[in-house]
């Protein structure tokens, strides 16, 4: 466990965390196949994205590292709704699997609820149907979407509590920003949730003692907006001349924070670790 030190800051090794969770993972796959059971993660990718092959690929690596099933279906950035919606269910249907997500994302007019709702709850491994975010809401879900749920992790890794403390999330999106305020508002933390139209965010960063960021933004946060002992986690990622950035100056920001994410090699790994607990989790539930 990292211990808080007044002389240097404490760089968050998401790799490590990452591995943890995977080695732990191993076994339990091993147990399910002993069961008859197969844990096989499904993603459904539209486009051409270039960034989501990267992602879908890593998704990929750490499926077959711990012995997770895995299954790609592509489909072209002109789908119509109702024909993406259609083969959803018929993937579902016909591979059964334990998890599947639909890769974000989406070109534009297909990001609708419809789509991520045509996703069975019970293997939404994302946690983004409509029913798995309600069940967010009050508190009785048996998944967390995988971001917030890393964010969650690297607190309790690093042992700093939730309970009591102001929290500053910039990025108000449906993937990190909105799920990760309820949950640590579930958790009994005052959060503030900062969008584009929000005023005076450096006041409101200077008041918290966590402070995370999801836009996807190069250098959104700066050294002058962080107090010293911040604790700061950066869920962006930005692609600048094929080099992958953060939101946070981490030049900057280290100087000043108790804790941080750098960015490759933070949060992004142990997304992906506890996306494949999800997957495991819905595996154990269909047994």
């Amino acid at each position: 466990m990292l211990q808080y030190s007044h002389m240097k800051t404490n760089i968050i090794d998401g790799k490590k965390i990452a591995d943890d969770i995977l080695n732990r993972l191993k076994p339990e796959v091993a147990l399910l196949h002993t069961k008859s059971t197969d844990p096989k993660l499904v993603v459904v990718m539209v486009g051409e994205h270039k960034p989501s092959q990267t992602y879908i690929k890593k998704k990929q690596e750490a499926s077959e590292k711990v012995g997770i099933e895995f299954a790609l279906h592509k489909f072209p950035a002109n789908i119509e709704k109702n024909k993406l919606i259609a083969e959803i269910k018929k993937i579902q249907k016909k591979e059964n699997p334990s998890g599947l997500i639909i890769q974000l994302p989406l070109p534009e007019p297909l990001y609708t609820p419809e789509v991520l709702n045509a996703v069975d709850p019970s293997i939404d491994v994302d946690c983004l149907t409509s029913e798995n975010i309600g069940r967010l809401v009050m508190n009785t879900g048996f998944l967390l979407p995988p971001t917030p749920y890393a964010v969650k992790r690297i607190l309790k890794n690093i042992d700093v509590g939730i309970k009591g403390k102001n929290i500053c999330i910039i990025g108000a999106g449906a993937l990190v920003g909105k799920p990760l305020s309820i949950i640590l508002s579930n958790k009994e933390a005052t959060v503030t949730l900062c969008h584009k139209e929000t005023k005076d965010i450096k006041k409101k960063c200077l008041e918290s003692d966590i402070i995370i960021t999801a836009v996807g933004k190069k250098d959104l946060l700066r050294g002058n907006m962080v107090k010293k002992g911040t604790v700061v986690i950066d869920t962006g990622i930005y692609f600048e001349n094929k080099k992958m950035y953060g939101d946070v100056n981490f030049a900057e920001v280290s100087k000043k924070a108790s804790h941080i994410t750098p960015v490759p090699g933070g949060v992004g790994p142990i997304t992906v670790a506890l996306l494949l607990k999800n997957v495991i989790t819905c595996a154990k539930r269909k047994i």
